[in-house]
């Protein structure tokens, strides 16, 4: 089981990977609608984040 710190270390490994080696798609990681939470004033802790994680997986993974 990951604890918090593991789960943002990811999040921003695939955030670098993105910044790195795709910049023409990094301007558009804050305006996708898919990672803005849904809920108002949506908690942050260890579970939120491994939802986003999830989320930002699944956006960014490669089709086969």
């Amino acid at each position: 089981m990951k604890d918090l710190r593991q789960v943002v270390t990811e999040i921003e490994k695939l955030t670098t990977n993105i910044e790195t080696n795709y910049p023409e798609l990094y301007r558009y990681l804050d305006e996708n609608p898919m990672t803005i939470p849904a809920k108002k004033h949506r908690h942050i802790d260890k579970e939120a984040m491994e939802e986003y994680l999830g989320e930002f997986k699944a956006i960014t993974e490669t089709p086969p």
